[in-house]
């Protein structure tokens, strides 16, 4: 699926509308599904949630900028690089020039046999991240004159759950993002120092040695909260979209996620809209989270209603879904149009394949 940004490229030096902070990781991925101890070679990439939706954002037009630390490393370089080349503006990632750039492994579930493959279609990340350089992000950043510059003229500040698991200091930096700086939460981008986006983003492995309590009181916080159901399920006790609202009555906007199946935006004021999920070939799961994410955000920044933003994070999600990298590549921009206002029986009916995009509200098939 080529890609065509939406509505049109980012001009170089144009001042973020939106901000990412948190960390990003070194990939290694392997040559073949099974095991790790049957793969042979590994290739190098880059991901993390936060610049997962910086790109998506910036793909999808909208100026966007990544805040994080990496270390004085090649890893470190390489993912600086990648984020860069994705038109995210990353001139306040600092590096550390004592801790490592994070790392993961991921294993691919396959056939072999094998007593430990995890089976076909399945997969598991191992992480190699404590201590690393990003889990030293602290309050200080504030004070920082490049991320101080670009978190005072952004109209939104996206941030999710993982950072708040990394260390005392990064729970910290979360409080003082969220609760302490935000004079005018709740009130809409266009008219207030800027819109607190929250995704959780809910990584067991990394709150076994933390105290999950401290999320809650960062996600109620938040204007525009995002949780999918079996996270929140798997966190809080309940994946049920209204139960999920009682729970977190601050945000102007919670949007909870029921995997394949729809998101549900539920206001603060009662009124919740819910849109069907894209029929989608998938070829990789991974980062279709951050695309949705970033398909709504873009939606909500560009002032669509609810129903458009839901259908733009569900086609990023799509379009990710279909590619074996973590970054979502989006049809053109006619396609992306057709399809936010096409009648819901069009819509209920799209297929979104690694070769393009197939649905009645199109006269032939996007590639």
């Amino acid at each position: 699926m080529p890609r065509q940004d939406t509505p049109g490229p980012t001009p170089p030096g144009t001042p973020p509308t939106a901000v990412c902070v948190g960390e990003s990781m070194a990939v290694l991925l392997p040559d073949r599904p099974g095991p790790l101890e049957v793969v042979e070679n590994f290739r190098l990439s880059v991901g993390g949630a936060e610049s997962n939706v910086a790109g998506t954002l910036a793909a999808l037009g909208v100026p966007t900028a990544w805040i994080s630390r990496v270390g004085d490393d090649g890893f470190g370089r390489r993912l600086v690089a990648e984020v860069a080349a994705r038109g995210v503006d990353v001139s306040a990632v600092s590096v550390d020039p004592h801790r490592p750039t994070g790392l993961y492994l991921k294993e691919v579930g396959g056939a072999s046999g094998h007593r430990h493959d995890l089976g076909p279609g399945r997969s598991r990340l191992h992480y190699h991240r404590r201590g690393s350089a990003a889990a030293a992000l602290s309050p200080a950043l504030l004070a920082d004159p490049a991320a101080a510059a670009l978190l005072a003229g952004a109209r939104l500040l996206h941030l999710s759950g993982i950072t708040a698991a990394l260390s005392d200091d990064c729970l910290a930096l979360l409080r003082a993002l969220v609760v302490e700086r935000r004079p005018g939460a709740g009130v809409p981008p266009a008219e207030g120092p800027g819109l607190v986006s929250f995704d959780l983003n809910w990584r067991p492995a990394l709150w076994r040695d933390r105290d999950p309590a401290v999320l809650p009181p960062l996600l109620d916080a938040a204007d525009l909260l995002l949780l999918g159901t079996d996270e929140a399920l798997d966190a809080f006790g309940t994946g049920e979209p209204a139960a999920l609202r009682r729970r977190f009555p601050s945000p102007a906007t919670v949007v909870v996620k029921d995997a394949a199946r729809a998101v549900t935006a539920l206001e603060r004021d009662g009124t919740a809209v819910s849109e069907p999920a894209l029929a989608v070939e998938v070829v990789e799961a991974t980062g279709a989270g951050d695309a949705f994410a970033a398909g709504y955000l873009a939606g909500t920044l560009r002032g669509l209603d609810q129903r458009r933003r839901l259908r733009l994070g569900h086609l990023s999600a799509a379009c990710a879904l279909t590619t074996p990298g973590d970054q979502a590549e989006l049809p053109p921009a006619h396609v992306v149009a057709a399809l936010l206002d096409a009648p819901a029986a069009d819509w209920a009916a799209t297929r979104v394949t690694a070769g393009g995009v197939v649905s009645p509200a199109l006269r032939a098939p996007a590639r």
